[in-house]
């Protein structure tokens, strides 16, 4: 109990982040989830935006670059995801 009572709203924060990223990494690894999936992108792009978040709240500048350039992967695959689907569709 003492713990969550110390807890700041940068803890919060980056926890929610970081476990949204290792439940996707968890599912998709016991494949439980699409790892090329919509919804495994959703969840590491908004975990690693937290966790940047978190990051910038407490000045930490490593994890800013780290869990940024997370967040910029996982959407840029996202955005690709549907393009790229719609082109294979195309050459069919």
């Amino acid at each position: 109990m003492i713990i969550l009572t110390n807890m700041n709203v940068n803890d919060i924060i980056g926890i929610l982040g970081v476990a949204l990223i290792l439940i996707a990494y968890f599912l998709s690894s016991f494949k439980l989830m699409d790892g090329q999936g919509s919804l495994y992108y959703w969840m590491n792009a908004v975990g690693a935006a937290l966790a940047c978040l978190a990051s910038y709240l407490i000045a930490y500048w490593p994890f800013v670059v780290l869990e940024g350039t997370w967040m910029i992967v996982s959407v840029v695959a996202l955005v690709r995801r549907p393009l790229s689907r719609g082109m294979n569709q195309s050459q069919e």
